[in-house]
């Protein structure tokens, strides 16, 4: 945190060229944030809860509108860590001019593309605050906690992400690994489906997924006005510190070789 700090102006500027590089001519530049999910929001409603019925938990009984608020929530949290998984392996790659530059702090990379991630993250909850007014009753009171929920799934990315994005550099078949993991990862967390449909001989499983969790509490919190489960989240919030601190001691033994290598 100190180096961010120290570096905080230069963090700035490769923030603001990360979206540039993303929307870069394109018309609606920072609102395809807004479309893309939506778009991808309409096709699984489409499916889940118009052609085969589906509805949240047994004997669920909202509306159409509102179980796709509710599958929205899964899908955003999904696709924050689904960006960092699947952009990291190549971060350094293809930044090969900051490696050579021997002061320049390549640990701030991963961090940009985390913030840029978390960004966009926000921007979907907003989105689902939007969808709440209209189709709910309004926003939860319960919110407020969301960003005590996604500490724990911030620091999950940062370790991914300094992980993946020095391995990418020795291994470079890690993106083409990347790929299939991150689509495995959407149906082993609960995006489409709450654990407490699964049978018993699985749910304990699956529940040690630490995404899993954390997209159970979000909905907790932000749907349905529930507080969190503070023995739960204590213990995915322990295991995120570590994953962040084992990905940072990663990244900082491994690239002193990222200059041979590429």
């Amino acid at each position: 945190m100190n180096k961010i700090w120290r570096h905080r102006q230069l963090f700035k500027k490769l923030l603001n060229r990360d979206f540039n590089e993303r929307y870069q001519g394109s018309y609606f530049g920072l609102l395809w944030s807004f479309f893309l999910p939506l778009l991808s929001l309409l096709v699984f409603t489409l499916f889940f809860g118009v052609i085969f019925q589906s509805r949240w938990g047994k004997g669920g009984n909202e509306s159409i509108a509102q179980f796709a608020v509710i599958l929205f929530v899964g899908m955003t949290i999904y696709g924050f860590v689904a960006e960092c998984m699947s952009r990291s392996p190549s971060l350094i790659l293809n930044r090969q001019s900051y490696v050579k530059n021997v002061v320049f702090p390549l640990e701030l990379l991963p961090v940009v593309l985390v913030t840029s991630a978390a960004i966009n993250l926000c921007i979907g909850f907003v989105v689902i605050f939007l969808m709440q007014i209209f189709f709910y009753e309004g926003i939860q009171w319960t919110s407020i906690f969301l960003p005590v929920i996604f500490c724990p799934l911030i620091l999950l990315g940062l370790g991914i992400s300094w992980f993946l994005s020095s391995l990418g550099v020795y291994v470079r078949d890690t993106q083409q690994i990347v790929i299939p993991l991150v689509q495995l990862l959407m149906f082993i967390s609960p995006v489409f489906y709450p654990l407490s449909t699964l049978p018993d001989f699985l749910r304990p499983w699956l529940a040690l997924n630490p995404l899993a969790l954390i997209i159970e509490q979000a909905r907790e919190v932000a749907i349905f006005g529930q507080i969190p489960a503070w023995d739960s989240y204590f213990a995915i919030l322990a295991f995120s510190i570590v994953i962040a601190l084992l990905g940072g001691y990663w990244f900082r033994r491994t690239r002193k070789g990222f200059a041979d290598v590429i």
